[in-house]
């Protein structure tokens, strides 16, 4: 939480000067009563005390006094509200490496099936793209809120030789900023997400795709998706494709996405959860006075009833 107008948590200096006052006020009063020593006579003049109950009104007062307070100061809370306008960019690797079967029934397989549930996940107001890159990077489906579209993209994927990691980046940038006049001038909320197995093999290096996307401000989030154990035929012999985390965790970590990885499809499931969930909405701060204004009334009525009830007077 914080405090639109902090300055005014300052009044709880005079309301803690006012509390002390009173506790100071009681300590007196006790004094003052052991220095009546004709006890017969108090107690004919006072049969009864009135113990706590004097208090009451007090405490509730120092209660109501310090809710305006912390209403006045303008309490804000931490919430999550969607975004507008937003634009995500999945970038899918079909390099021959993801026929590897270490993932059941094969790396590509499985990615396209998360893939899939991913953007059925995202809310309809996303704007959604597809890139999918081997030796070089295609934009497959321009960014829409035509998810379906995108869904059935997905499921018509397949591998051919390469890595074009740098060229995916910069095709789904431009996707973003020009699929409509408005993102020239006024670009979404956008991300990235870009999932492969391998190197860069390709095209335009890491390191130029993560100044691209650092001077648009479009962060890319990563996952390298496999096992070391991976293999593929190739020429009747089986090659080892192990993933290659150090140059997705680059990527990342050089446009402020995240990294992630997953070895299995219930792993990468999981992954593109989590990024719909990070993505799919922002945190705002959002005024919450009315609750405090309301609890201070409701502790000035109770006041107000005490005091009448009870004859109290304030110190």
């Amino acid at each position: 939480m914080i405090f639109l107008s902090a300055g005014w948590l300052w009044l709880y200096v005079v309301l803690g000067v006012l509390a002390a006052a009173y506790v100071a006020l009681q300590f007196a009063r006790k004094r003052y009563a052991v220095r009546f020593t004709n006890l017969a006579l108090l107690s004919i003049v006072a049969p009864s005390r009135p113990g706590w109950r004097r208090h009451l009104a007090p405490a509730l007062f120092l209660i109501m006094m310090g809710l305006l307070i912390f209403a006045a100061a303008r309490p804000a809370d931490a919430v999550r509200v969607p975004r507008d306008r937003a634009t995500i960019m999945i970038a899918v690797d079909i390099s021959l490496s993801m026929e590897a079967q270490d993932v059941a029934p094969t790396r590509l397989v499985a990615a396209r099936q998360a893939a899939e549930q991913f953007v059925k996940d995202l809310p309809e107001r996303f704007n959604v793209g597809l890139v999918s890159f081997a030796r070089s990077a295609a934009v497959v489906v321009s960014p829409t809120t035509d998810h379906l579209a995108v869904t059935t993209a997905i499921q018509n994927l397949t591998t051919r030789p390469g890595t074009a990691i740098g060229e995916a980046v910069f095709n789904s940038i431009e996707a973003i900023r020009s699929f409509d006049q408005r993102a020239v001038t006024d670009p979404p909320p956008s991300a990235i997400v870009l999932l492969s197995d391998g190197d860069n093999t390709s095209g335009r290096s890491v390191n130029d795709a993560i100044e691209a996307a650092l001077a648009v401000r479009i962060p890319v989030s990563t996952i390298a998706y496999g096992t070391p154990d991976g293999t593929v035929d190739i020429d009747g012999r089986p090659v080892n494709v192990p993933v290659n985390k150090a140059t997705l965790q680059s990527l990342s970590d050089g446009t402020g996405g995240r990294a992630y990885t997953a070895e299995s499809g219930s792993e990468l499931r999981d992954v593109y959860s989590q990024i719909g969930t990070s993505l799919g909405y922002r945190v705002v701060h959002q005024e919450v006075t009315q609750r405090f204004v309301i609890a201070a009334v409701i502790a000035g009525v109770l006041l107000a009833g005490t005091a009448m009830a009870l004859g109290s007077r304030f110190p």
